[in-house]
């Protein structure tokens, strides 16, 4: 009986939430384990489902990068990276195109709708959703603790960025009830696909949908300050700082670049969890103390 009602509990904390969110959307970054650990993966379907059976809109845009160096493993093409970014040729382009607007892509639809979920797969060239533009080393750079002076911007080659989006597909989606699962390919006016980093498309899509919350899932508990102390709430200025100085960096630069990109286009909160947390994404929205780095304008 004690254990009934410390479930019954569970749902007593939840229910302001859950008046809270109904009808907003919650933009999630998914990577990580939790794309990798079968167990976290059906976690991670099971809170989706669970999110949209209680009103709220969850959309998803994901990543896969050890998927990819795995394939160009087996196709015998070395991945190349600069600064953390992947330098995308033709070949590379067309391998990543592959893997993720095929394989993971549908991969995830398929586990979401198995948990009764009504899922659909998209890239950002799917309706004219992202339009890309050639990836800027200088704009990377800005307000790094250290610039960009020696690194050309034909380096990369395919590597793009978010110029704008247009949700007006995803609206379309969530008005029918579906769950957007977008994979991280862009194209430019002229057609030309390009590799974005999943970060960055989280951000820009959380802007572009007025999204109440974006989530970042990732494989560390959040950010920590210089002392290597956990941070649970930064504000923007504090976050600006940290990055300057060079606190903040490598792999974690592009997750926080996406928050600061959704807070600068309305969304309220953006979070950086950890997906090794099994349930973390109703940790996070549904309970009093939440968990990982929440950013806050």
């Amino acid at each position: 009986m004690e254990r009934l009602i410390k479930k019954a509990d569970v749902l007593i904390e939840a229910l302001p939430y859950i008046r809270t969110f109904a009808g907003k959307t919650v933009v999630i970054k998914y990577g990580g384990k939790a794309m990798t650990d079968e167990a976290l993966k059906n976690g991670f379907a099971e809170d989706v489902a669970l999110m949209k059976y209680v009103g709220l809109n969850p959309l998803i845009i994901h990543g896969g990068g050890p998927q990819i160096n795995h394939m160009l493993s087996r196709l015998d093409i070395k991945p190349t990276f600069r600064r953390g970014v992947r330098v995308t040729d033709q070949a590379t382009m067309e391998v990543v195109e592959m893997v993720l607007g095929g394989k993971i892509n549908k991969e995830i639809v398929t586990l979401l709708n198995q948990h009764g979920a009504k899922a659909v797969g998209l890239t950002g060239k799917d309706g004219a959703l992202i339009q890309a533009k050639p990836f800027s080393a200088k704009a990377w750079s800005v307000g790094l603790a250290q610039d960009s002076q020696g690194l050309d911007d034909d380096e990369y080659g395919l590597v793009g960025a978010v110029d704008t989006v247009d949700p007006h597909i995803l609206t379309k989606l969530q008005q029918d009830h579906f769950i957007p699962v977008i994979a991280p390919i862009g194209a430019d006016k002229k057609g030309k696909s390009y590799n974005i980093n999943a970060d960055l498309v989280a951000g820009g899509i959380a802007a572009a949908v007025q999204a109440e919350k974006l989530l970042v899932l990732t494989d560390v508990k959040g950010i920590r300050d210089a002392n290597g102390h956990h941070l649970s709430t930064l504000t923007r200025q504090n976050t600006e700082r940290m990055i300057k100085k060079g606190t903040i960096s490598e792999g974690m630069l592009p997750k926080v670049r996406a928050c600061l990109t959704g807070l600068d286009g309305g969304v309220h909160k953006a979070h950086i969890i950890d997906g090794r947390i099994p349930h973390s994404i109703l940790l996070e929205i549904f309970t009093d103390k939440g968990i990982g780095t929440e950013i806050v304008a």
